[in-house]
C-alpha cells in the first residue's frame, strides 16, 4: 500500500498571545495548530510545503502548534472533497493521541517528569498571576472559578485546522485516491532531521506557469474536548507542579480519553491569485500568496457557518472607531459586528455582554490581505478599518467585536 510518512519539524517559537500590529490590546483568543496535507504525488509539492511553512498563525488566534506541521501523502486524499468527516484525517488524530499533547502543551508538561506549570493559562487567560497562585494554593472557590473559567474559554477554545492542498493542474487528472495515513512514534517525540528528498525542481516551470497558478484546499475543523469532569480528573490525578511519577504515569494511562470533536469542514474554490508585485525570480512567493490566501478564505468560511470558531478583535479607537480587521478576516459592506464588553465576575470568571452593532464604512474597509499592498489594491494602506455605530451605548477602546450571522 502506499504510505504516509511525517516531516518533522522544529516547534515554532511561542509568540506573545497579546500581540497586536501597532497596539498592546489585551484579550482572550482561541487557539489553533494548523497541519498541512501535502502531496508528494503532485506537481510543486515542494513548494507548496515551503510556503506553507512560512505562513504565521492567523494573528486572532494563539500559537498552539505542535511540532509536527506536515504530513506527507504521495495520492490524493480520499474523500477530500466530502462535506462529511473524513476519517482518514480523524483517524490519524485519534491513533496519535493529538488531542492529549495539545493539553500538554497547555500545561507546559514535561514528557519525562510529568511536572507542569499554570504560566500559559495565566498569560492567556489574563489572570493576575501571583492572585491567581494565591487562591490555587489556598484551594478556595475563586481559584476553582478561575480554573473553570480557563478550561471553557481558553483549553475548550483550541482548535486543529487540517489543510488538504493540492495543486491544481489543468493538464491531468487526478490520480486514485487510496494511501494510508501512517506515523511510526509519536507526533511530539520523534527526533528531528528526518531526510527528505525534494521531490521536484520545478523553478523554471513555475515561472511559465505563474499566470496560472492555483490550489484547491480542504480545510478540516476539529475542536478539543474539554468538560469539568476532564479538567477534574486531570488537575487531581495528572497535575504534577514538579517530577511526579505517579501522576505522569496517570496522565500516560489517560491519553486515549482525551478527544477531538469534528466541528466541520469548507473547501476553496480553487480560483486563480492576481500575482501582481511578484517577481518572476521569486515564485516560492507566488505559492505562498496563493496557499495563505485560500488558507484565509477557508478560515473565514469556517467562522461564518460554525460560531463556535468565531474570532473576536478590540476596538484601537473609538473616535472614529476603528479596529484591525479587514478582507483577510471577510469584512465587506454587508458585515455587521456585535461589541461585547468584557464583565469580571466577583468568583473570577468572565463573561461577555453585547453593548451594540457597529458596520463598517465601505470606502474605509482595510484590504489586509497578504501581499495586497505590493499588488496595489484599494485599501490595502488604511491600517485599519473604520466602522460607524449602528445601535447601542458609547463605546471605549478595548471594547471586543465580532462578525455576527448575516
Amino acid at each position: 500500500m502506499k504510505k504516509l510518512f511525517v516531516i518533522i519539524l522544529f516547534a515554532g517559537t511561542l509568540t506573545s498571545a497579546f500581540a497586536q500590529e501597532g497596539a498592546e490590546q489585551k484579550y482572550r483568543r482561541s487557539s489553533i495548530y494548523s497541519v498541512l496535507i501535502n502531496h508528494t504525488d503532485q506537481q510543486f509539492a515542494s513548494e507548496i510545503k515551503d510556503a506553507f511553512l512560512q505562513i504565521p498563525v492567523p494573528d486572532k488566534f494563539n500559537d498552539h502548534n505542535l511540532s509536527v506541521k506536515v504530513l506527507n501523502l504521495n495520492t490524493k486524499l480520499e474523500g477530500a472533497g466530502k462535506e462529511k468527516e473524513n476519517p482518514m484525517i480523524t483517524e490519524f488524530l485519534q491513533k496519535n493521541m493529538v488531542a492529549s499533547r495539545l493539553v500538554g502543551r497547555w500545561f507546559n508538561r514535561d514528557y519525562y517528569s510529568g511536572a507542569c506549570d499554570m504560566e500559559l493559562v495565566k498569560e492567556r487567560g489574563l489572570y493576575n498571576a501571583t492572585e491567581m497562585d494565591k487562591q490555587l494554593a489556598m484551594r478556595s472557590a475563586r481559584g476553582m472559578a478561575m480554573l473553570q473559567d480557563a478550561g471553557e474559554e481558553l483549553i475548550g477554545n483550541t482548535f486543529v485546522l487540517v489543510n488538504d492542498i493540492r495543486y491544481v493542474d489543468k493538464n491531468k487528472g487526478a490520480k486514485t485516491a487510496g494511501g494510508i495515513l501512517k506515523i511510526l512514534g509519536s507526533v511530539a517525540a520523534i527526533a528531528t532531521g528526518v531526510n527528505i528528498d525534494d521531490l521536484t525542481d520545478n523553478i523554471g516551470n513555475m515561472v511559465e506557469t505563474i499566470k496560472g497558478f492555483s490550489v484547491k484546499i480542504n480545510s478540516f475543523l476539529y475542536k478539543l474536548e474539554w468538560n469539568d469532569s476532564q479538567a477534574n480528573l486531570f488537575y487531581q490525578d495528572q497535575y504534577a507542579s514538579q517530577p511526579d511519577p505517579v501522576k505522569r504515569a496517570n496522565f500516560e494511562k489517560a491519553r486515549k480519553n482525551y478527544r477531538l470533536k469534528y466541528v466541520g469542514k469548507v473547501e476553496s474554490s480553487g480560483g486563480t491569485t492576481s500575482f501582481l508585485g511578484i517577481k518572476e525570480e521569486e515564485p516560492i512567493v507566488m505559492v505562498r500568496k496563493a496557499c495563505q490566501r485560500a488558507i484565509d478564505e477557508n478560515v473565514v468560511d469556517l467562522q461564518r457557518e460554525y460560531e463556535e470558531f468565531r474570532t473576536k478583535s478590540p476596538l484601537v479607537s473609538v473616535e472614529p472607531l476603528t479596529a484591525y480587521v479587514g478582507m483577510k478576516e471577510g469584512v465587506s459592506s454587508k458585515s455587521k459586528f456585535e461589541v461585547l464588553e468584557v464583565v469580571e465576575l466577583e468568583s473570577g470568571a468572565h463573561k461577555y455582554e453585547r453593548v451594540g452593532v457597529i458596520e463598517p464604512i465601505p470606502s474605509l474597509i482595510w484590504d489586509n490581505r497578504f501581499m495586497a499592498s505590493e499588488e496595489g489594491a484599494v485599501g490595502a494602506n488604511l491600517g485599519f478599518t473604520t466602522f460607524r455605530k449602528v445601535s447601542g451605548k458609547n463605546f471605549t477602546k478595548g471594547m471586543l467585536i465580532r462578525e455576527m450571522s448575516k
